[in-house]
């Protein structure tokens, strides 16, 4: 086994021991250019007796340099097993197989079974077989070329499809006996061989021709006629030129194998011979072509992942949008599926196709990630455009449901445009999934921002509500105005409609369904009404500071709301019915949440109850019954809705009694500095002192009436005493208490007596000086102080209520007892003075 440098070198494709050389057989088609001819090859295998003369006459034929027997060692096995080489010369390529002689000593007589397995492969892999015969074996029954023509039909029966495999007899070292004798008799003798050849049951009656194309040729002796045998080989292998064209030698042959797959059909074939098995040429054919199709195939998948320009390709579209994506990438693409088009097209049609689809799936699945990419970034990028024009639109005022319209109508084309340009020629992916992904993306995005933006008005929305409703409600409950709950309804009506409106126009730009924006329309109501009831209950839970408050400002305000100076003119009695009243109507607006003008007794029942119990317990309008029934003893009031109460009968009942309890100090303080104003303002002694005075003092003034000079002094005394009575302001010195008056007048007394004999003396020597009218003045402003000095204790004790007033805000609740300690201290106090 080898190979040499030269095409024409023999080498041994299967040695004597039925080894095939698989390694061999690739080189020699490497050195040979064989793969590339495609089916533009054919196979030329020479048939005959050992020492025929079959390697000269191929050397001589194709101008191979098989081994030649030599004529002087003796007639001995020259050829072992099965040798090749190329034909020199002859167009197409033609490949010359040398195949061991039959009937040789060497194997012996019995062992007959390689002959067979090399006949049969012979005509498995050739176009053209040679039988190189005897001229003098035609005719002749126990000739030599009967057993080997018998070989030839009985292994032909194993082909399970005809090759169409041309017969071409070399007759040898010919006679005078012409050529046109001899063909005659060669070929009854090769028909007979034919029918007596036992068949398989599909090709009983099958004839000859089907199998075989009968050539005859006859050669002169080499030996004896060296230079007509040459000439003669020379005109026979022009018949070898163009073999396998139309009219050729070999021109309607059948089921040829690619020369590119030449290597692995021998291989197979012979493996399947070798095996003892019939040989299935079209199954072999098939199984030829899967194998190299998808050796092929294989190949051009590896070629195009490794593609300088797929890789530029598919690191390009990770970091974004390709231009051309889909043209690129179908170009590459063409380029891999047309080379292999290119290499398999001799093979079986039906292997191809499949072996090619297979590749071109395989193909598309390598390139899928990379267009799924870049179908990711076409819908990212839409989607970004898409949010970014929507908010363009939204902050240049336009509508939103039409801005919706416009961009996703633009994006979604932009975005087929792109899709477009990113598809593959080979592929029916299409971007239905991606793009109804986007539409459901930027749906999702455009239902996110109107929510967003819904929220946001109705949150504004609800923000001016609160502003417009919380503080005038507070203002109205703390004012407790006669109609106070009238006046929430009006304002929570007035305040709520214009924000419906409002709202109406501008959620319009959406295009809500009109149950939707009823929907909304009434969650506003709604939640304009909840404010109102929050706040309510807010100022329930603040109701006692708020009678407080009122009473406060009742008590302590006459009708043009100037403070209340206790002068003792006041009924007392009848401010503070009238303050509690007003309390009362605080606590009955408190009491329940009246937004739906249905009527009830609340402040009916909370005045009978509580401010007019005397007059309530004597009306004609209570019965019997009514009467012995506490109406606050519940827990519910009648005609108002659990939820609407605010402050339950119960609770009104203990919070006026704390109430009461808070409010005490403010009354009698105010009781108390009436009876104090009284005090400070009677000079004079009772009427029985006076009396008494009369009576028991009738001699002194009946005296004093007698003494006309007694009478003048006294006068004297008196304006004296007057003068000095003003000047030291003895009446306010006292009103701060005996004990500090007794003090400052004692202190002042010799300074106002000095100053009184200073001015009589000026007087006397007739210098009136400007302090006569200073003293008018001070007289004058002595009188006035004498006059406002009442108004200013009335006024201090009512500060003094009030102050008390105060405190009692801030303290809680005042028992009983202490509120009649305090009162007999604040008497025992005005009496002091």
């Amino acid at each position: 086994m080898g190979t040499t440098v030269d095409d024409s070198c023999a080498t041994q494709l299967i040695d004597g021991d039925g080894v095939f050389n698989l390694t061999g057989l690739d080189n020699f088609i490497k050195t040979s250019n064989m793969a590339n001819t495609g089916l533009s090859y054919a196979v030329v295998a020479i048939m005959g007796p050992q020492s025929s003369g079959k390697s000269t006459l191929m050397n001589h034929l194709f101008h191979t340099s098989f081994r030649e027997m030599d004529a002087f060692r003796g007639r001995s096995q020259t050829t072992k097993g099965i040798w090749i080489a190329k034909c020199t010369g002859i167009e197409p390529c033609t490949i010359a197989m040398d195949l061991e002689g039959t009937d040789g000593r060497e194997r012996g007589e019995d062992d007959t079974a390689f002959e067979k397995q090399s006949a049969l492969f012979a005509l498995a892999v050739s176009d053209i077989v040679l039988i190189n015969m005897w001229c003098h074996d035609i005719g002749r029954e126990q000739a030599a070329n009967k057993p080997l023509l018998k070989t030839v039909f009985q292994v032909m029966m194993r082909l399970f499809s005809p090759r169409k495999t041309t017969l071409l007899f070399v007759i040898r070292d010919k006679t005078k006996t012409p050529l046109e004798n001899l063909e005659p008799i060669l070929r009854e003798d090769i028909q007979k061989i034919w029918d007596g050849v036992p068949k398989p049951q599909a090709h009983l009656h099958t004839p000859l021709s089907e199998f075989f194309n009968v050539e005859v040729t006859a050669l002169s002796s080499y030996e004896d006629k060296e230079e007509k045998f040459k000439e003669e080989v020379a005109q026979l292998r022009q018949r070898f030129y163009h073999s396998i064209a139309p009219g050729g030698l070999a021109g309607d042959r059948r089921g040829v194998v690619p020369a590119s797959a030449f290597s692995l059909s021998a291989q197979h074939i012979w493996k399947v011979i070798r095996e003892n098995k019939d040989l299935d040429l079209p199954a072999h054919k098939v199984m030829v072509a899967t194998v190299r199709c998808e050796e092929i195939a294989y190949e051009k998948l590896s070629q195009l992942r490794s593609d300088k320009g797929w890789l530029e390709l598919e690191e390009a579209v990770q970091s974004g949008p390709v231009q051309g994506f889909g043209e690129k990438l179908s170009s590459i693409i063409d380029t891999y599926l047309s080379l292999y088009d290119e290499e398999t097209i001799y093979f079986d049609d039906s292997v191809r196709n499949a072996k090619r689809k297979q590749l071109e799936s395989n193909a598309l699945d390598t390139v899928y990630p990379a267009y799924s990419t870049m179908i990711g970034h076409l819908r990212s990028k839409a989607l970004d455009d898409f949010k970014t024009k929507l908010d363009q639109s939204l902050n240049n005022g336009e509508g939103f449901a039409s801005s919706v319209r416009t961009w996703t109508q633009s994006i979604m084309l932009e975005f087929e445009k792109g899709s477009a340009d990113a598809s593959v020629r080979q592929a029916n992916w299409g971007s239905s999934k991606v793009r109804d992904k986007l539409r459901r993306d930027i749906d999702s995005h455009a239902l996110s921002v109107r929510n967003a933006k819904l929220s946001e008005i109705t949150t504004n929305f609800e923000k001016q509500l609160a502003k417009a409703l919380v503080a005038p409600v507070e203002s109205l409950f703390e004012e407790g105005g006669k109609d106070t709950w009238l006046s929430i309804r009006k304002l929570l009506k007035s305040e709520t409609e214009a924000a419906v409106s409002e709202f109406s126009a501008h959620v319009a730009g959406f295009e809500l369904e009109e149950e939707t924006v009823e929907k909304m329309q009434q969650s506003l109501r709604d939640y304009a009404r909840k404010l109102v009831e929050n706040k309510a209950r807010e100022e329930a839970g603040k109701v006692l500071i708020r009678m407080k408050d009122r009473f406060s400002t009742v008590f302590n305000h006459d009708n043009d709301s100037l403070p209340r100076v206790w002068t003792g003119k006041e009924d007392i009695r009848a401010i503070t019915r009238d303050a509690r009243s007003a309390s009362m109507k605080l606590l009955s607006d408190m009491a329940a949440i009246r937004l739906d003008e249905k009527p009830d007794q609340i402040e009916r029942v909370l005045d009978l109850s509580l401010v007019n119990k005397t007059s309530a317990a004597t009306s004609s309008q209570y019965t019997d019954r009514e009467a012995s029934v506490d109406p606050l003893a519940s827990s519910t009031w009648e005609e108002v809705s659990p939820g609407d109460v605010l402050i339950s009968p119960v609770q009104c009942k203990s919070l006026w009694r704390q109430f009461q309890g808070e409010t005490e100090y403010t009354i009698t303080q105010a009781i108390a500095a009436q009876e104090a104003y009284k005090r400070n303002n009677n000079w004079l002694p009772p009427a029985w002192t006076i009396m008494a005075m009369a009576i028991f003092g009738f001699n002194e003034f009946m005296m004093l009436l007698k003494n006309p000079l007694l009478i003048l002094g006294i006068f004297v005394a008196y304006l004296l005493g007057k003068a000095i009575w003003v000047q030291m302001d003895v009446g306010g010195e006292f009103r701060h208490g005996a004990l500090p008056g007794i003090l400052s007048i004692s202190s002042k007394v010799v300074p106002t007596i000095m100053n009184l004999l200073k001015r009589l003396a000026e007087e006397a020597q007739g210098n009136p000086a400007p302090e006569r009218t200073e003293q008018h003045h001070s007289d004058s402003q002595i009188f006035r102080n004498e006059v406002s000095k009442p108004d200013s204790v009335s006024s201090s004790i009512s500060n003094t209520g009030l102050s008390s007033v105060a405190s009692s805000d801030g303290d809680g609740e005042f028992s009983t007892t202490n509120l009649s300690q305090r009162q007999r201290t604040n008497v025992s106090e005005a009496e002091s003075l």
